[in-house]
C-alpha cells in the first residue's frame, strides 16, 4: 500500500523521500485546521514538504482499505508522544504504483474511531 509507505516517509528523518511515492503530475489537497494546501505537481509537493515544521510526528493508521486503484486510510497523528488529531486520507494510485492524486483531511476536534489507549 503506497499510502502507508508515503506516511512512513513523511514521519521519517528524511520526509523528502516521500517524493519517490508520487508521480510527476501529482495533484493533492490537504485540509488542515489552519487552511488548505494544494498543488498540481511533485514540485509543488516538494515545496510543501520543505515548509513543514520539524516535529516528532507519527501517523498511526487504524484502518485501511483498497478498492482497485483507490487506497484509503484513517488514523491518529501523534506528536512528541501525544495524540493531536485524526486524519482520513485517500489516494489514486497509478499503474506505476505511485500516488497520482491525494486528498487528506486532518482535524483536532473530532475522532471517527476512539483512539486506542495502548497506542497513546
Amino acid at each position: 500500500m503506497v499510502l502507508r509507505e508515503y506516511m512512513a516517509c513523511m514521519d521519517s528523518q528524511d520526509p523528502e523521500k516521500a517524493l519517490e511515492c508520487v508521480e510527476p503530475d501529482f495533484r493533492f489537497l490537504l485540509a488542515l485546521p489552519g487552511g488548505q494546501v494544494s498543488g498540481q505537481s511533485r514540485e509543488d509537493f516538494a515545496q510543501y514538504i520543505s515548509g513543514r515544521n520539524a516535529v516528532e510526528r507519527v501517523h498511526k493508521v487504524l484502518r485501511s482499505a483498497v478498492d482497485g486503484n483507490l487506497e484509503m486510510v484513517y488514523g491518529v497523528v501523534v506528536e512528541s508522544g501525544k495524540p493531536t488529531g485524526t486524519f482520513h486520507s485517500a489516494a489514486v494510485v497509478s499503474a506505476n504504483g505511485k500516488m497520482l492524486r491525494y486528498q487528506s483531511f486532518f482535524t483536532t476536534s473530532f475522532e471517527l474511531l476512539d483512539w486506542p489507549a495502548a497506542d497513546q
